[in-house]
C-alpha cells in the first residue's frame, strides 16, 4: 500500500478504482501498521468503495486490523445521495465505550483503604464471558424498556442520579431504538447481563489525575491533580454481537438488490434510507441503550463501594461511546449534508459550542476518554474547533498483538506478578486473561496521543494512571 506523506501525523492513499474517495490516515511512522502482518491499511482502501462515501475513508493513530473496517477507521456517507451503513463499521461490541467518574478523594487518603475498596468493586462487579449482572431483568418487557431507554430508565429505576444523563452522550438514550428489530437470540444473550464488563479488553479501573494540561478544562470536567477517577470501558456484551451477525447476514442477502458491489464481503451494506438500512440502525440503537445502561448499573455499583469504603461519592465525568454510526450533519464542501458517521474504535470529539453538549460543557467542548493498556495511562483529551474526520478521535492504545500472539509472548512470565510490580492492584483476571491485555500487546499510548493531537483532531486535558484493576 503506497502512502503519501502529507505532514508528520498525516498520510494519504491516493484514489484509485474502485475507491471513491482518497484513504487519510493520521499518525507517525512509527504508529503506522506492518502491511506484512496488519492488512488494516488496505482495510482503509476497501472502506473508500462504499457507496455515498464522501471527503475520505479515515484511520486513526490506533488503527489496526478489524471486521471489515479497520478498528480506528471513521466513514460518512450521504444519507440523500445513495449512502449506506455498514455493520462493519460499527463492530460486534455496539456502542462499546468509556465512563470516567470522579472521586472527591485525594490519592494520598487511600492509603490504608485501597485493599478494601478493590475487595468491594471486585465482589460489585459481575465479569468474564458468562452471565451474571448486577441488574437481573424480570423478562423481556422490561429488557424493552432498557432498549429503548438506556440509561435514562436505569436511574429512573433508581440506578444513578440525574447528572450520570446530563454527562452522557445523548443524554443516556438514542432515541430511534426499536427493540422490533432485535433478534430472539440476541434478547436471549442479553437478558442477563446488564452490569457487567465481559472479558477481553473490558475493565473497571481506580486511576489517580498525575498531570493537568488545561486547568480550565479540567476545571470544567471537574478534574484536579492528585484526584481519584474510576474508569468503565465495556459495551453491548452478547446483545450487541448478535445484533450485528444478524444484519450482516440480512445485508449481504439484499445487496444484489441494491446493486451493490463491495470488495470485502465483511463491508456488507444498505442504502441508509432502504428497509435493511433502517432496521440495522434501530436495532443498533437498541443495543447502544443497552450499553449505556450497562455501564451505568456498573458505575452506579461502584459509587457505592466508594460511599461505603470511603465515604465520597463518584461524580460523572463523561460517558461515550467508541462504536456506532450516527446521522449528523457536517459541511461537505461548503454545502450541510446529512451523513452517516461511522466510527469504529473511534470517539466522537464534539468542538466548543456544539449545540449537543450540555450547557456546563459547551464552552470548553466535549470530554474525550482514550484508556490505555493495562498498567499505563489513560488520557482525557476536548475536542476542538475544524478537526477533520468529522470530529473523531483515536479511542486507545490499538493492539499490535492478537491476543494468540500476546499469550504466546507472555509465557514463562507471571502477568500478575508484572502488573503489581507497576503499583496496580489486579482484582479477578485469568493468568490467559491479563496476558492477552499486557502493554505489550498494544502500541505506546504516549505516542498515540502525541500524534492524535499533533494531526489537530483533540487537545490533551489530563492524564490518569492506574491504581487498580478489575479485569474478566
Amino acid at each position: 500500500m503506497e502512502l503519501v506523506e502529507e505532514s508528520p501525523y498525516r498520510f494519504r492513499i491516493d484514489r484509485h478504482d474502485p475507491m471513491r474517495v482518497p484513504g487519510v490516515v493520521f499518525a507517525t511512522r512509527s504508529l503506522l501498521p506492518d502491511a506484512g502482518a496488519d492488512k488494516s491499511l488496505e482495510q482503509v482502501a476497501n472502506v473508500a468503495t462504499l457507496p455515498g462515501i464522501v471527503g475520505a475513508s479515515y484511520a486513526m493513530p490506533d488503527i489496526h486490523w478489524g471486521y471489515g473496517f479497520p478498528i480506528g477507521g471513521v466513514a460518512a456517507t450521504d444519507v440523500d445521495h445513495g449512502g449506506v451503513v455498514s455493520p462493519g463499521g460499527v463492530g460486534f461490541d455496539i456502542s462499546c465505550g468509556v465512563r470516567l467518574l470522579a472521586a472527591d478523594l485525594h490519592r494520598d487518603e487511600l492509603d490504608g483503604t485501597l485493599d478494601a475498596v478493590m475487595d468491594g468493586l471486585g465482589a460489585s462487579t459481575p465479569r468474564g464471558m458468562g452471565r451474571g449482572a448486577v441488574w437481573h431483568l424480570s423478562g423481556r418487557a422490561e429488557l424493552d424498556a432498557v432498549l429503548r431507554g438506556g440509561s435514562r430508565y436505569a436511574v429512573e429505576l433508581g440506578h444513578g442520579v440525574e447528572r450520570d444523563l446530563t454527562r452522557c452522550e445523548d443524554t443516556g438514550a438514542v432515541d430511534d431504538a426499536d427493540p422490533a428489530h432485535v433478534s430472539e437470540r440476541a434478547v436471549q444473550r442479553g437478558q442477563q447481563q446488564v452490569g457487567s464488563l465481559g472479558s477481553g479488553n473490558h475493565f473497571l479501573e481506580v486511576q489517580a489525575v498525575e498531570e493537568v494540561y488545561d486547568d480550565e478544562v479540567a476545571a470544567a470536567f471537574g478534574l484536579r491533580p492528585g484526584q481519584v477517577c474510576v474508569m468503565i470501558h465495556c459495551g453491548s456484551r452478547g446483545l450487541g454481537h448478535q445484533i450485528c451477525t444478524d444484519h450482516v447476514r440480512a445485508m449481504e442477502k439484499s445487496m444484489p438488490r441494491h446493486h451493490i458491489q463491495v470488495p470485502d464481503r465483511q463491508l456488507a451494506c444498505a442504502p441508509v434510507s432502504s428497509a435493511e438500512g433502517r432496521a440495522y440502525l434501530a436495532a443498533m440503537a437498541a443495543a447502544a441503550n443497552y450499553a449505556r445502561a450497562n455501564r451505568q448499573v456498573l458505575a452506579h455499583a461502584a459509587r457505592r463501594v466508594f460511599a461505603d469504603r470511603t465515604g465520597r461519592d463518584l461524580d460523572l465525568v463523561y460517558d461515550v461511546s467508541h462504536n456506532l454510526a450516527k446521522i449528523e450533519t457536517h459541511e461537505v464542501d461548503g454545502v450541510d449534508r446529512r451523513l452517516c458517521v461511522h466510527r469504529k474504535g473511534a470517539t466522537r470529539a464534539l468542538p466548543p459550542g456544539h449545540a449537543e453538549l450540555p450547557d456546563d460543557l459547551r464552552p470548553v467542548g466535549q470530554p474525550v476518554l482514550i484508556p490505555g493498556s493495562m498498567g499505563t495511562p489513560s488520557y482525557v483529551l476536548v475536542g476542538v474547533p475544524g478537526a477533520p474526520a468529522f470530529a473523531s478521535s483515536c479511542h486507545g492504545a490499538g493492539r499490535v498483538q492478537s491476543r494468540r500472539q500476546a499469550v504466546r509472548a507472555a509465557h514463562g512470565q507471571d502477568p500478575r506478578h508484572e502488573i503489581e510490580a507497576r503499583d496496580v492492584a489486579v482484582r479477578g483476571a485469568s493468568r490467559r486473561g491479563l496476558a492477552e491485555e499486557m502493554p505489550a500487546a498494544y502500541k505506546d499510548i504516549t505516542a498515540v496521543i502525541e500524534a492524535t493531537v499533533g494531526a489537530g483532531l483533540c487537545r490533551p486535558v489530563a492524564r490518569l494512571v492506574p491504581i487498580g484493576v478489575v479485569k474478566g
